[in-house]
């Protein structure tokens, strides 16, 4: 295939900032980097900014992003969130839904996001009734990350029951296969692509019994994929899993074989020492949401301690309040400046580092997140001009792009090596903004 080559006027080589470098790209790759090109050859892509690894989106409920601004309105808490989420789930069909996420996931890609970690759970028709395709709503799903132009592992999620010892309800019907072992079979169906890869998870462990959650785990083993799960996200689920097993959710997870490297808790808000100890002693990951941890007013995790004793750490944007990586990734360390009273509990490549290479290690794409021969060709460039990214020297391109740029200040995106996002404009869906305007719009009608 013919050598394609992208020249960035400074690319984050993952420990310094490097001015004129050249990106050639063959097969969808990274054929070579080239420093010290001081200005673009003949033929080159121009990527004017601060050029990145693609980042990694690694926690998604990609219908949640109809509910921003409806959610803001009044006060609450995370339980009575959830009850508005439920209406919003209560009207999407496999072809709404497709065209929801397509417009969700072109926004990531105007976001710098070249992976997402979409975390379904939204399998059956109103009432539970199976689709004639049974997995209808994920392969929708599917369909909308390549018509964005972005990759996608879909977190098939088991989702079992309300509660410890509960039988779905009603909104919670189209969740649910009824069986870990139903879940499995149905999910076995769908196959790893291009642009997609399958994992698993489960809900939480109020959401699948825990005689159940082994058979989940060991379906994701058998296949080496990605399993992921929320964990302790409210105190609430801490107090009830302790009611009704006698441990926290971590031990219980941790009892039936759902920790390890391939295992992601999504939030590990509420946790206690013994529970860092096994996430860490095990090398499960964390996956901070902190956009939305904020947003629901779920509190602050521990993630430097989870850090510290082994926990790899990546982002996620979750209910999508905002899908902004940067803002994550400074979001993370500056709730950390607030619980502690003290600065810099990370620097800014390693907050990047967890926003991409760590990200999507988490996702199943190990190959992805690092600019470097042999690795995906998913980067992204973002503005060292515009009114937040000015002034800033660029060896600082880093610290400029954590702690002061937006997703706005992305200027292209290119996914396996494909110009996705040119100039601030997405290549495959020119209007975005009108895209989620009407989809959103066709769930209130």
């Amino acid at each position: 295939m013919q050598l394609t080559t992208y020249w960035a006027e400074h690319a984050w080589l993952d420990t310094h900032v490097e001015p004129g470098v050249a990106l050639d790209v063959r097969d969808g790759r990274i054929a070579a980097v080239r420093i010290g090109v001081e200005a673009p050859e003949p033929g080159a892509t121009v990527l004017r900014g601060l050029t990145l690894p693609g980042l990694a989106n690694a926690h998604s409920h990609a219908f949640h992003r109809a509910l921003r601004g409806t959610v803001q309105v009044g006060a609450g808490t995370f339980w009575t969130w959830r009850e508005v989420m439920y209406q919003v789930a209560s009207r999407l069909t496999p072809e709404s839904y497709h065209a929801l996420a397509r417009a969700v996931y072109a926004e990531m890609a105007l976001a710098g996001v070249t992976s997402v970690g979409e975390f379904h759970y939204l399998h059956h028709a109103p009432g539970g009734t199976p689709y004639a395709e049974p997995n209808a709503m994920g392969e929708a799903l599917i369909a909308a990350a390549a018509d964005a132009g972005i990759r996608i592992t879909l977190l098939d999620t088991a989702y079992l029951s309300s509660g410890f010892g509960e039988k779905p309800d009603t909104h919670q019907l189209r969740f649910s296969d009824g069986t870990a072992d139903v879940w499995a079979e149905r999910a076995a169906q769908l196959k790893d692509g291009e642009h997609v890869r399958i994992g698993a998870a489960i809900h939480s462990v109020r959401a699948v019994p825990a005689a159940q959650l082994s058979t989940v785990a060991e379906w994701a083993a058998s296949r080496g994929a990605p399993l992921h799960v929320h964990l302790s996200e409210q105190t609430a689920e801490n107090d009830a899993c302790l009611a009704a097993h006698g441990c926290t959710p971590t031990r219980l997870l941790a009892d039936h074989g759902v920790l390890g490297p391939r295992t992601t808790g999504v939030h590990n808000t509420h946790l206690t020492p013994e529970d860092i100890a096994l996430l860490g002693g095990t090398t499960t990951g964390t996956c901070m949401c902190p956009t939305t941890e904020r947003d629901l007013a779920d509190g602050i995790g521990p993630a430097p301690a989870l850090q510290g004793a082994g926990s790899p750490l990546s982002l996620g944007s979750d209910s999508h309040a905002v899908i902004d990586l940067f803002e994550e990734a400074r979001a993370m360390e500056l709730n950390e400046r607030l619980r502690s009273r003290t600065r810099g509990h990370w620097t800014a490549a390693a907050l990047l580092r967890a926003a991409s290479a760590d990200g999507h290690a988490a996702l199943g794409w190990d190959e992805a997140g690092r600019l470097e021969a042999g690795a995906l060709a998913d980067f992204t460039t973002v503005a060292l001009d515009s009114v937040r990214t000015a002034g800033p020297v660029p060896r600082l391109g880093a610290e400029t792009a954590v702690f002061a740029a937006t997703a706005a200040d992305v200027r292209h995106t290119v996914i396996a090596g494909r110009h996705v996002v040119r100039d601030g404009t997405h290549t495959l869906i020119p209007d975005v903004p009108s895209a989620l305007t009407e989809a959103i719009a066709a769930l209130r009608s």
